[in-house]
């Protein structure tokens, strides 16, 4: 066997392994599990001002699990939330942002699809809100102050848009008049500034606070190893991620004070929602209330103590919509949120997926600027490109260095035959003639290696980003980040009936178009060289491009795109650069000798 074959299947092998490791590592999604409690009603939100905050969601008035009427959420007037990107409504009833919807994103890629629903209010299945107050300290109670049950008025303003804000107000009769003014802009991010003044005597002390709070578990949880959905917050600098299962009980939570600056909130695959501190010094809290099956996340000021005639404001942002790169990256550089695009999730090979997915972002950006349709796919085809380019001189040296190894087989043939079963002789032979004439043998390999980190980093990209959900490319290719559509089950759509459900046994044996293309492409990639000799070889060489095709053929179809066009471009330079070492690759030669018919053995 020659070392040129050697290598070859030295390649095999890994790429069956990565793809093995990947299968075992990261196993297709659990299907979604339905949330089994939805707690609704209310009670008052508790606390102290010179205490660790308390506060807590909305309660339940029913067991859990059980749920309560719809009467005993009375409805509370609302007012209107619209703007380029979000529809929705605020609760006068807390004055909670508790309605939510994302107009530029729907649930699927059906003609009619509902827009994606981000906050529900209370009493409605898994409610999703976010609520702001003041914790009583001294000389008030939990009556005194606004709180989840309080009924505000609107003292400005009868709809939220980017062009008017809206002030709410409500008088406690005891001398403390609170106000909340909210503004929101052209994409998600609410600014929420709690004011108080006091027009009595007394000098009481009070904490403002604002909560994220989640009414059991997200339909729809992918509890996929690869993606993080739960809590999230950064606090000076260091990230932390909790599942939904890592939630601390309410009665034993860590309190966490941001020295200089953080935010704190729940992700989901592409969505998420944060409250975000101005000032230093605020506390942050991250806990599930086990009894009535909420999770929730706290932001809690420092006290303030407000003589009369005094007034005090604190204000906090909230982020509640889509996980766009560029937007949360605007917040993060123009409006000095620390780190806030690490609230996507870019996984153990971020210095890769990062710099991965900005390169991806800025081809698709000006493909689209030049009208061309479906940018997203040929951005992809454009990175393979960038990708490969840089890898040139690497992958040059490595097929310089199989031509040279080609070379040396008369050499290498005598220093076996005169070694004979001596393989320290052997050995020290061998490595002296690679010494001597500059090879390594195991270069061949070294591009495959670091293709591996790659392939892994753009599978990250595809899955959590929220630039390749829906987003089409060629025909019948409409979500790259889904697998090919296409079956052969119905010859790729000319025949009346559907395809499999994806996902499903059928739809991966009966493959789509760019499985098959896969296929074809590594088996043409195959043609560069004669088959190998041995029969063994040559079975492993024959169905591997086929097995391939079928265990990535329920891949996203952005990451088959990618290996198609890197197959393709390898194929090329490879040609390219044997041509330029005096060897010119019979490919049709060898395509012909593969599918030629072995003449049977006579027996004798």
């Amino acid at each position: 066997m020659d070392d040129q074959n050697k290598n070859l299947i030295l390649a095999t092998a890994l790429s069956f392994v990565v793809i093995l490791v990947w299968f075992v590592l990261f196993p297709p999604p659990e299907p979604p599990q339905q949330d089994a409690t939805t707690p609704e009603a209310v009670s008052q939100v508790d606390g102290s001002a010179t205490a660790p905050l308390t506060a807590t969601a909305p309660a339940t008035g029913a067991t859990a699990g059980t749920p309560a009427p719809e009467a005993e959420e009375p409805e509370a007037p609302r007012v209107a939330i619209s703007t380029p990107s979000l529809d929705g409504s605020i609760s006068l009833k807390g004055g909670r942002i508790d309605q939510l919807s994302l107009k530029n994103y729907r649930e699927t890629l059906e003609p009619g699809s509902d827009t994606v629903t981000l906050l529900s209010p209370v009493g409605t299945d898994s409610a999703y809100y976010a609520l702001f107050g003041w914790a009583p300290g001294q000389g008030l109670t939990a009556e005194t102050v606004p709180g989840a049950n309080t009924v505000w008025q609107v003292e400005s303003g009868d709809q939220l848009s980017p062009e008017t804000p809206v002030t709410l107000i409500w008088d406690n009769q005891q001398g403390l008049t609170f106000r909340r003014e909210i503004s929101v802009d052209d994409k998600f991010m609410f600014t929420v500034t709690q004011s108080v003044e006091n027009t009595g005597a007394d000098t009481p002390s009070l904490a403002p606070y604002g909560i994220l709070a989640r009414h059991g578990e997200p339909e729809g949880l992918k509890n996929f190893f690869i993606l993080h959905e739960g809590g999230i917050r950064m606090v000076d600098g260091q990230l932390s991620e909790i599942d939904y299962d890592d939630f601390e009980p309410a009665s034993n939570h860590e309190t966490l004070t941001v020295n200089e600056s953080g935010w704190t909130g729940f992700t989901d695959h592409y969505w998420m929602t944060t409250l975000i501190p101005s000032s230093a010094g605020a506390q942050v809290t991250t806990f599930q209330d086990t009894r009535r099956n909420i999770y929730q996340t706290t932001v809690r000021k420092n006290t303030e103590t407000v003589a009369p005639g005094q007034s005090a404001a604190v204000t906090t942002r909230l982020f509640a919509g889509a996980k766009e790169w560029e937007t949360i990256r605007n917040y993060q550089n123009e409006d000095g949120i620390d780190r806030f695009l690490d609230s996507i999730d870019w996984g153990w090979f971020f210095f890769l997926t990062k710099p991965i997915f900005a390169v991806l972002h800025w081809l698709n950006v000006t493909l689209a600027g030049m009208g061309i349709a479906g940018s997203m796919g040929w951005a992809i085809i454009g990175l393979t490109l960038l990708i490969k380019a840089l890898l040139l001189p690497l992958a040059y040296k490595s097929y310089v260095s199989m031509a040279k190894m080609k070379e040396l087989q008369p050499q290498m043939e005598k220093i076996k035959e005169s070694a004979g079963n001596d393989r320290q002789k052997l050995q020290k032979e061998m490595m002296e003639l690679y010494k001597k004439e500059k090879v390594n043998p195991a270069s061949g390999c070294l591009p495959i290696l670091l293709q591996i980190p790659i392939f892994f980093s753009l599978y990250k990209v595809i899955f959590v980003t929220l630039e390749l959900r829906h987003a089409p490319w060629i025909g019948w290719i409409d979500d790259l980040s889904a697998p090919d559509p296409s079956s052969l089950y119905n010859l790729w759509g000319i025949l009346p009936w559907a395809a499999p459900e994806p996902g499903s046994i059928m739809a991966l044996i009966f493959i789509g178009i760019l499985p098959l293309l896969l296929g074809i492409s590594m088996w043409l990639q195959q043609k560069l060289n004669p088959a190998p000799t041995d029969p063994t070889q040559q079975m492993i060489f024959a169905w591997m491009p086929w097995v391939f095709m079928f265990m990535l053929g329920s891949f996203a179809s952005g990451l088959v795109v990618y290996w198609i066009a890197n197959n393709m471009i390898t194929f090329a330079q490879q040609y390219l650069i044997m041509r330029s070492q005096g060897y010119k690759p019979d490919v049709l030669g060898n395509i012909l000798s593969s599918v030629k018919r072995k003449p049977k053995t006579e027996k004798k």
